[in-house]
């Protein structure tokens, strides 16, 4: 297979599920819906934070010794949330169309759907070009229902938290946001663990990540009923 094609296969099955769930979750905020620009930002931004987080991660899995341990995965899901936060927050958050609560929950999962796209591309781009094209559609739809939802359910945990206490004081928002971002890196850690551990019940997994989606879905509802 060419180069180009594997390239244009690799983005397809990486970016198109990933802007399929934007869709979806943009329906969350139709009532002031944020600017195109912004949201396209946000999703490039994400796809940006990948390139900060590989090179942290290769250098902590070398310095751990080649140990895919709790170690290894409680700081490399550390390093993800962090970095799509501090990213997201960098390009949109702190700008002056972030002006309501929900708008923090729908940046961070757009942020989320860019990353999980350009890794899901990565992951692709590897079986394709290995000739494993039946695999890379397997893998393509368990990441679709897997790890994207994980991207999706950790950092819109953190703006949750951020929506919850978006008319609070400065102190407190602070106080909040942090917390949101201890319990995304917590909610990541545990199911990239049982992802690893789970073998034959890895289905099992994915259904934990959808009660965590529903859940999330709740929680935004919650969100767009907060007031001054």
């Amino acid at each position: 297979m060419s180069f180009s094609l594997t390239i244009f296969l690799s983005l397809i099955g990486g970016v198109l599920p990933a802007l399929l769930w934007l869709w979806f979750w943009r329906k969350e905020d139709r009532l002031h819906p944020e600017p195109r620009r912004r949201v396209a930002t946000a999703f490039l931004g994400g796809m940006a934070a990948v390139f900060l987080v590989l090179p942290i991660e290769r250098f902590i899995f070398s310095v751990i010794g080649n140990n895919l341990g709790i170690s290894t995965i409680a700081l490399w899901s550390g390093v993800e949330e962090i970095f799509k936060f501090l990213v997201i927050y960098s390009l949109v958050l702190r700008r002056k169309e972030n002006d309501e609560p929900i708008d923090a929950v729908i940046y961070m999962i757009t942020g989320a759907l860019g990353f999980s796209a350009l890794e899901n591309t990565f992951f692709l781009w590897n079986l394709i070009g290995d000739g494993l094209f039946t695999q890379s559609i397997i893998t393509g739809n368990m990441r679709f229902l897997g790890a994207t939802l994980l991207h999706t359910a950790s950092s819109g945990t953190i703006g949750i938290f951020a929506g919850l206490t978006f008319y609070k004081t400065a102190a407190v928002r602070k106080i909040t946001l942090f917390t949101g971002i201890i319990a995304a890196i917590v909610l990541h850690t545990i199911f990239n663990l049982l992802i690893i551990k789970s073998g034959q019940q890895i289905f099992f997994v994915f259904a934990g990540i959808w009660v965590v989606i529903t859940i999330l879905m709740v929680a935004i509802e919650k969100v767009k009923r907060v007031h001054i």
